[in-house]
């Protein structure tokens, strides 16, 4: 069966700090850990009142030293806000101290508003360069070479994996010509999903890091005990996302009885597009999504987005999905042997 990993945006709660969102989102890794979750990423985010991973580095280093085997990483670094040198120096450090466990996944959007990505970069043509960014970040990586005169230290000769996130047709070209794995955001963006993975499989180029095409497809996943339950819960995600489409982001609010109740209709039906990959209720119904979810993507991976406000039950939430995974698991065996 395949793995199963976490992105985690260190959600910061209504009435709650960074501090506390930080110290949870440590928790939940350590949770994840000990239930056989494959990998950790978190995500740069800025000026987002709802989000503490914005030091994503930092995050990173702090998760990887408060476990022990989970793969630690980025979903993802915004090349673009950031010198290819500044990187390679950032996670060749992690690799350093957590050798074989960082991840280094590369997104080219911002990550930010218009006027905060000003803020950030100064320079607003980062974007353009993102493909020259990403093959000048690969070269920091590689063996010692006495003709190049830059290096990063540490970086140079450390094996830190380079991934390619994606919301469109560009990630996965770029991704399938570098010969890299490749990760879309469905969770959140998930009109061009089929289409980026089928460019990206027919265009792969084999490369040294990886010989074939290996795509990580993202899904929002809220497990409870009754569909009634995770379907409330979910209401804070979807709150999430209407604030952020009026433009007035915020802390993550409380779960509501009733959305509808409280929001316009063509708002909300705006909404629901954007959240189209998303698994939502018991552990049954959500092992009937996520199966067929992965017979239509034929991903490789899933990384599991799971947006709850009260903490104890977003552990609950991944508890119950990792049942699910192994019982897919199990399913998958069973019919194998048949």
């Amino acid at each position: 069966m395949i793995p199963f990993s976490i992105l985690d945006l260190s959600p910061i709660v209504e009435g709650n700090t960074a501090t506390q969102a930080l110290r949870n989102t440590l928790n939940l890794a350590q949770h994840a850990e000990q239930l056989g979750y494959n990998r950790y990423w978190v995500a740069e985010h800025h000026n987002m009142p709802g989000i503490a991973s914005a030091a994503t580095s930092v995050v990173i280093g702090y998760v990887a030293g408060g476990t022990q085997t989970i793969r630690v990483g980025s979903g993802g670094i915004m090349l673009p806000n950031h010198s290819p040198l500044l990187i390679a120096e950032q996670f060749g450090t992690l690799e350093s101290l957590y050798p074989g466990r960082i991840d280094l996944g590369l997104g080219r959007a911002p990550g930010a508003d218009q006027a905060t990505a000003r803020a950030l970069r100064r320079d607003m043509t980062g974007a353009d360069t993102f493909p020259q960014d990403v093959v000048e970040l690969q070269r920091y990586f590689q063996p010692d070479d006495s003709n190049q005169f830059i290096q990063a230290v540490p970086g140079t000769g450390l094996n830190v994996p380079i991934w390619i996130l994606g919301s469109s047709l560009f990630g996965a070209q770029l991704a399938a010509m570098l010969g890299l794995p490749y990760a879309f955001a469905s969770h959140f963006a998930p009109a061009e999903l089929l289409r980026a993975l089928h460019m990206y499989r027919t265009h792969f180029k084999p490369s040294a890091q990886l010989k074939e095409p290996y795509a990580m497809v993202a899904v929002n996943v809220v497990a409870a005990d009754t569909d009634a339950e995770a379907e409330r819960l979910f209401t804070s995600v979807q709150q999430q996302f209407l604030y952020i489409r009026r433009g007035k982001a915020r802390q993550m609010q409380p779960p509501v009885d009733n959305l509808r109740a409280n929001w316009p209709e063509n708002e909300l039906a705006a909404m629901d597009p954007m959240l189209r990959c998303s698994a939502v209720g018991s552990p049954d119904t959500i092992q009937r999504g996520l199966a067929s979810f992965i017979d239509q993507t034929q991903a490789n991976e899933l990384i599991i987005s799971a947006p709850v406000f009260d903490h104890q039950a977003r552990k609950h939430s991944l508890t119950l999905t990792a049942q699910v995974r192994d019982a897919l698991a199990a399913q998958e065996t069973e019919l194998a042997t048949v």
